[in-house]
């Protein structure tokens, strides 16, 4: 039963589920006090010191809300987030929803303190990545809870649960709206009907942290596997839920007999 349990984890979208993974036992570990908040929080007084406390730029939007949020937070990043990654034409390849994330957090880092103060974004980031993959999805429906709503209002439903449940976080929500807005605009709109060009392409470096080679311990040795085309950009619909092994599927394509 864990072996499965494994095996499904480690087969879901990888980005959705390391940043899930990450909110969760961060949120378990702080709100239960096995670890301070003040190793998360972002200021930007913490970046000009010496050594620079860098990893406070991510580390922020691993804080969930306590209670109900330690488990909801995470589950609504990971269902969005998988879509992005999976299905969202806007996306043709991982580098590009890990260089959207970076720059629709930065602009809500930016916007947040600027204007409203704050030290822990989750919630905006939370609702930014739901607006985002529900923008391609306009005529169809989607659950919010036990709702059925059409698909582009659930980051507003979000919004209006927070009315009933946290109303101090829906200034958040809403710099997470605007910043999936700018991005969208700045990535798509803006090259495809304004005749500019993407100012929001993903660099080198980010496609080269995405297509690093994996390096698997077996018993027999090590194996070093470069990412083929389905690693670098998406997953095709040949390759997916094949019921052949990989050793079957790299033997090519094979003769007929006779």
């Amino acid at each position: 039963m864990s072996s499965e349990i494994m095996d499904a984890y480690w087969q879901a979208p990888p980005i959705a589920r390391t940043l899930a993974t990450a909110i969760f036992v961060t949120s378990i570990s702080v709100h239960f006090g096995l670890l301070p908040f003040s190793w998360f929080y972002f200021t930007e007084d913490r970046l000009f010191r010496f050594p620079p406390e860098i990893w406070r730029l991510a580390t922020n939007f691993f804080v969930s809300a306590p209670q109900f949020g330690i488990i909801m937070d995470p589950f609504f990043i990971y269902q969005n987030l998988s879509q992005l990654e999976l299905a969202n034409p806007k996306f043709n390849r991982k580098e590009d929803v890990l260089w959207y994330l970076i720059t629709v957090g930065g602009f809500i880092i930016l916007v947040n303190r600027w204007l409203l103060g704050g030290a822990f974004f989750l919630g905006g980031l939370t609702t930014a990545i739901c607006y985002t993959a529900m923008q391609d999805q306009r005529g169809h429906k989607s659950n919010f809870y036990f709702f059925t709503v059409p698909a582009q209002l659930v980051p507003y439903c979000m919004i209006l649960s927070s009315l009933l449940m946290n109303p101090g976080a829906i200034p958040l929500q809403i710099t997470g709206i605007v910043a999936a807005h700018l991005h969208d605009f700045l990535y798509r709109t803006w090259p495809e009907f304004g005749g500019g060009r993407n100012l929001l392409k993903a660099p080198a470096f980010v496609s080269h942290l995405v297509t690093t080679p994996r390096v698997f311990q077996r018993e027999y040795g090590t194996a070093i596997r470069a990412p083929g085309p389905a690693a670098a950009g998406r997953t095709t619909g040949a390759s997916t839920g094949s019921v052949l092994p990989d050793s079957w599927r790299t033997r090519g394509s094979g003769h007929r007999l006779g």
